[in-house]
């Protein structure tokens, strides 16, 4: 592989989603390999302590690059955590064979470019269950389930929770002052999330039962929490998303990185099948909110992400920026 490449492959890469589009990853290239870190400078203290979301963020960015890679008529083998020594040198992969592209390799690759959270609501149109189906499928071949949240009390108990984790991370100082450092004004902004890329209306107000991460709750007046059920409670049957819940069976950096990539493979999917997503995470940021989420809905196994999916509107609202590549990688010197 040339230099040139690798600057296509990790552009790709680069695509991926990550926690509050921090993109907490840097690349090594070689020859015949890509090694993928975890970049510590792009951390998330308060939201993400432990560092499993931004772990899981890179496996995005891992699968992201495998499938350029496929595309471009590389295979590719992935080691996880190569190094017992640096547990933030995440990924090895390794160019193993030149083959041409299969059509969904094409596919996969083409979605790269296309796809992008969307916290807009969504249209009402069902998504097919055969759909569903084939994602949870993907997800499959790296060790994640993937349980669609579509039983009553199931969709009322992981609606409170997220709903009462957004209530008390608003409440925390020190968790509003890390948002607002990565909310972006600049629509040129490389990183952090733009503010056009978030609805101008407080989500409680919003027709839907599902509540979406408030990224400017500091800058309006905030409204009294209000439990599902509640008479002034947004309509529960306005907006109705399929939400999907991923999970592992082991909660340790192997298993972050296995969500990460299955995460990456379903979105592409999802987008190649017309399809956007934007996550639902608040009731997982906080350790108690994930324990009874696993308690609530009898998970076998710990959930490590948990979609909003649908068809999108027209438009689809603001795209958020990326680093260059020259910011994200760099080559390991021959000899």
């Amino acid at each position: 592989m040339e230099e040139q490449d690798w600057t296509r492959v990790v552009a790709a890469a680069t695509r991926a989603p990550s926690i509050h589009n921090t993109q907490p990853w840097r690349f090594v290239a070689t020859a015949d390999r890509l090694d993928v870190f975890l970049d510590r400078n792009r951390a998330l203290p308060v939201l993400d302590p432990t560092g499993r979301q931004q772990v899981i963020s890179c496996g995005s960015a891992i699968e992201f690059a495998v499938v350029a890679l496929g595309a471009s008529g590389a295979a590719a083998d992935v080691d996880l955590l190569p190094d017992d020594a640096d547990p933030d040198h995440l990924a090895r992969i390794a160019v193993t064979a030149l083959r041409s592209p299969g059509d969904e390799e094409r596919t996969l690759a083409e979605a790269i470019e296309r796809r992008h959270t969307v916290r807009a609501a969504f249209q009402p149109q069902a998504v097919p269950t055969e759909l569903v189906d084939r994602l949870q499928d993907q997800a499959r071949r790296f060790d994640t389930w993937v349980k669609p949240i579509t039983r009553s009390e199931e969709e009322v108990a992981t609606v409170f929770l997220i709903s009462r984790a957004e209530e008390m991370e608003q409440g925390d100082p020190a968790y509003l002052k890390e948002l607002e450092s990565w909310l972006r004004t600049d629509p040129t902004a490389p990183d952090g999330v733009p503010v056009g890329a978030v609805p101008s209306e407080d989500p409680h107000s919003r027709p839907s039962n599902w509540l979406i991460r408030d990224f400017v709750v500091g800058q309006r007046e905030q409204q009294e929490f209000l439990a599902p059920g509640d008479a002034d409670a947004p309509p529960p049957d306005v907006e109705r998303p399929t939400v999907l819940l991923l999970g592992t069976e082991d909660d340790d950096r192997r298993a972050w990185l296995q969500s990460g990539r299955a995460l990456g493979r379903v979105l592409l999917h999802a987008t190649a099948a017309g399809l956007a997503a934007s996550p639902l995470t608040q009731a997982l940021d906080w350790p108690a909110t994930r324990t009874r989420m696993r308690s609530r809905l009898s998970l076998v196994g710990h959930p490590q992400m948990l979609l909003r999916m649908g068809y999108p509107p027209e438009p689809t609202g603001t795209v958020s920026g990326r680093r260059p590549v020259g910011e994200v990688l760099s080559f390991a010197p021959v000899g």
